[in-house]
């Protein structure tokens, strides 16, 4: 049954048909709530263009990705998801015309990081919520189809949204009104995902039996799995160096991704934030491009080379990336190194998943991927933090590309010569029995 026919069974499914729809519209407005934080943050007017600023107010939109995500299963379990996804998006609506409140009336101040904080820890349990209660709509082989498609869409829907949003930004003369009209759209979006929601049974996506254990004795728990996730992977030793060279990898991705903003921002447009805004449109874009690229070439390339070796081969080409942005920061090779790094950033990772789908057991599955989400994202707050000590202010620095560039070789050359091929015996641990084929990944 090819994807297209596996879909189609899918939405045959009337539970599944309007989980998809709440996917979909939210993830939607996410992309516009996104583009409108972006513009207040890193190309309003109001904003500071600095290295610091810049880094600061991209380390306040991660942070809940690595603190809030670990422990969203804790209440998860305790709360039913329709009514997690039905208020939460209600909740957004509050914070979003809240934020375009405050623009429109005061500028950019403490309050819009508040609450741009609180809007995407919101997000991070309503995705947490979707993926925990698809299995109660989908059963069978086609949760395997579910998984692989529904997560992708909703990024596509995400990137559709940002779309929207910038066409909604450049529509409007620069000001307040301007910087506060992709938020006013996200929240209508967001409402009327939350009215979707209510479509789903109270009780449909479950729990069945919420828990009833004590929430701080729940979320110790969650921390002690971390850490046995943790020691696991290292004992494992395959999956835990394939995180080590995720979580570097992603650490230095993070640096060049600030340098971007900074670049498109105060380099390549200066005093024009609009311009700005969409030459960092179009770097993103082509970021993208290269992702795709690698889930074509990723599955097909990495079964002659192993999942390991297509890791290094994949640094190599990110150090490569950088190595052309050393020349100048004329905009083709912006581009083009974005494109480079967007194709090494995502073979990357389809590799990691695999090795760490393959070789941790079924056991500690769950453990590991936990602390995989923390580790993956908490890497790039540490590049924030470097970043702001590093680049200039135009973002572009020969000195830095270069560290990058040998940090990237460094990594390679080590994963290359000293990593692991085959997962080390760890004992009441038992391999999958069916490894995953390269190419799959875990949402």
């Amino acid at each position: 049954m090819g994807v297209i026919s596996e879909l189609r069974a899918l939405l045959r499914l009337s539970g599944f048909r309007r989980l998809f729809a709440v996917r979909l519209v939210s993830q939607a407005g996410d992309g516009m709530f996104q583009v409108g934080l972006a513009s207040l943050l890193f190309f309003s007017p109001e904003s500071q263009g600095t290295a610091a600023a810049i880094a600061g107010a991209f380390a306040v939109m991660l942070a809940p990705f690595t603190i809030v995500g670990p422990f969203a299963g804790v209440f998860l379990d305790r709360w039913q998801r329709r009514q997690v996804l039905a208020w939460g998006n209600a909740v957004r609506v509050v914070i979003t015309l809240g934020m375009a409140a405050l623009m429109l009336t005061g500028g950019v101040s403490a309050w819009i990081y508040a609450l741009g904080l609180a809007a995407l820890s919101v997000n991070r349990f309503l995705l947490a919520g979707l993926s925990a209660g698809l299995p109660r709509v989908v059963d069978g082989p086609l949760l395997l189809t579910a998984n692989a498609l529904t997560p992708t869409l909703g990024a596509g829907a995400a990137f559709v949204g940002g779309g929207v949003g910038v066409v909604l930004g450049l529509a409007f003369d620069p000001g307040r009104v301007k910087d506060s009209s992709a938020l006013v759209c996200a929240a209508v979006v967001f409402g009327v995902a939350s009215l979707l929601a209510l479509r789903l049974g109270r009780t449909q996506l479950g729990p069945e039996r919420p828990a009833e254990s004590a929430i701080r004795s729940e979320i110790a728990r969650v921390a002690r799995g971390l850490v046995d996730g943790a020691r696991y992977l290292v004992a494992r030793r395959t999956p835990g160096q394939a995180l080590l060279a995720m979580a570097t990898h992603r650490f230095l991705y993070g640096v060049v991704f600030i340098a971007s903003i900074l670049m498109s921002r105060n380099l390549l447009n200066p005093g024009d934030q609009d311009a700005g805004f969409v030459t960092f449109g179009l770097v993103v874009g082509l970021t993208g491009v290269g992702g795709a690229g690698a889930a074509v070439l990723t599955p097909v390339l990495s079964r002659y080379t192993g999942p390991q070796a297509w890791i290094a081969i994949m640094l190599l080409l990110a150090a490569a990336s950088q190595l052309l942005l050393v020349t100048t920061p004329e905009r083709a090779v912006v581009y083009t190194a974005a494109a480079l790094l967007g194709l090494a950033a995502q073979g990357t990772k389809i590799a990691v998943d695999t090795i760490v789908q393959r070789d941790t057991g079924d056991a500690f599955r769950g453990r590991a991927f936990a602390f995989y989400d923390v580790l993956y994202n908490a890497a790039f707050v540490g590049a924030a933090a470097l970043a702001a000590f590093t680049l200039p202010d135009t973002g572009w620095s020969r000195p830095v590309f270069v560290a990058l560039a040998v940090a990237y070789v460094a990594t390679a050359a080590v994963l290359w010569l000293r990593g692991a091929r085959t997962p080390a015996e760890v004992e009441g641990d038992a391999v999958p029995d069916a490894a995953p084929t390269p190419g799959t990944t875990v949402a």
